[in-house]
């Protein structure tokens, strides 16, 4: 039976798609960094659509601010002006995600009519969606636990947050890739790329933790810890415990556990891509995805330790927003190698590819 053939307008709406959903991190990344996430104290769906247009509403939405644990404890004094700028990053994340609601809904409408779709994209579609409400709910679950008691978003809510958005974006990234190649048969698991990308994702959500924890202040050097490879307060037995797993932020060792994780991790990552990229670099048909995963290992690790030595009292934004942003080009050129190292259609053709050159 002949493939569903995709019209090029529905090709370049998921494309863009992934491109508005790549500037959402984005700009969820310098919302988290700038401590933005917390300047709105509802979730209005509709009338949260505008930011305020007068100096009354502005005073109402700062009177808001003034009575959240964040203010009070933190930004105590703070000007109505720096109140713009950290409302103004909150905003753009939420009017972001209203604005690729609305680039989703007119043009899925359009196509469902002109009969654009077959069943297989109507069911990745609908994944998509779910997983675009779970994150949004999720995104103000993280929000709530900053306006009660903690004067900042929970660090193990953010990163949850985070790989739900990050799976939204992986889901509609596969169904591109399938789309693009006419849903290209699978042919064979590689299970070394299953392994990487997991550790991807491991890495993902450690690194939430690193931003929601500012981890990366306590030990703003590299390659050691305070003159140490492995800090002295990972021994210590007694700092094993619930209580500075719950209270994160009134201790130094899970800082200190998290950052050692996410540079353990780091380097298995660096080395066993490298290695995954030298094996698939033989082969011709996973050449390109190999070199777009290598280089953009090299440029992540790099960005990591400029981040790192730069976070003396505060993390960097520009250095922190970047190397988020790699971490997402590394996700998707890794599920791109996977693609194209598992199928038989390359490249849009379809061409047989000998199992034993793969891992």
């Amino acid at each position: 039976m002949a493939l569903f053939q995709y019209s090029r307008a529905v090709k370049v709406w998921l494309f863009v798609g992934l491109v508005l959903l790549f500037i959402q991190i984005f700009v969820g990344g310098i919302t988290r960094l700038t401590e933005s996430g917390l300047s709105i104290t509802k979730w209005d769906v509709v009338s949260g659509t505008l930011p305020p247009l007068s100096e009354t509403a502005w005073q109402k939405e700062f009177d808001l601010y003034k009575q959240t644990p964040q203010y009070l404890e933190i930004n105590t004094g703070m000007s109505i002006s720096d109140f713009k700028f950290i409302f103004f990053w909150e905003f753009m994340h939420r009017f972001w995600a209203r604005f690729m609601g609305f680039v989703f809904i007119i043009p899925f409408c359009y196509f469902l009519m002109k009969k654009k779709f077959d069943a297989y994209i109507l069911k990745r579609l609908g994944g998509v969606i779910l997983l675009a409400v779970l994150a949004a709910t999720f995104g103000w679950i993280m929000v709530k636990s900053g306006l009660q008691s903690r004067p900042w978003v929970n660090a193990y809510k953010l990163s949850f947050h985070l790989c739900i958005a990050l799976s939204v974006y992986v889901y509609l990234l596969w169904t591109w890739l399938n789309v693009m190649y006419n849903k290209a048969e699978v042919k064979f698991s590689n299970n070394s790329l299953k392994i990487f990308i997991g550790l991807i994702w491991v890495q993902l959500f450690i690194g939430g933790m690193m931003s929601g924890m500012k981890a990366a202040v306590y030990y703003p050097e590299w390659p050691l810890m305070q003159g140490q490879l492995l800090p002295d307060v990972l021994f210590d037995a007694s700092q094993w415990n619930m209580n500075n797993f719950t209270f994160y932020d009134q201790n130094i060792f899970i800082p200190t556990l998290v950052q050692f994780l996410h540079r353990l991790i780091a380097y298995t990552l660096f080395g066993f891509g490298v290695y995954l990229c030298v094996q698939l670099y033989k082969i011709n048909e996973t050449k390109r995805a190999s070199i777009y995963v290598f280089v953009a290992l090299i440029i992540q690790v790099l960005l990591g330790i400029l981040t790192l030595i730069n976070s003396k009292g505060e993390v960097p934004i520009s250095y922190g927003v970047l190397h988020q942003s790699f971490a997402v080009l590394l996700l998707t050129f890794a599920y791109y190698l996977y693609f194209v190292s598992s199928n038989k259609i390359i490249m849009g053709n379809k061409q047989e590819i000998n199992s034993n050159n793969y891992l």
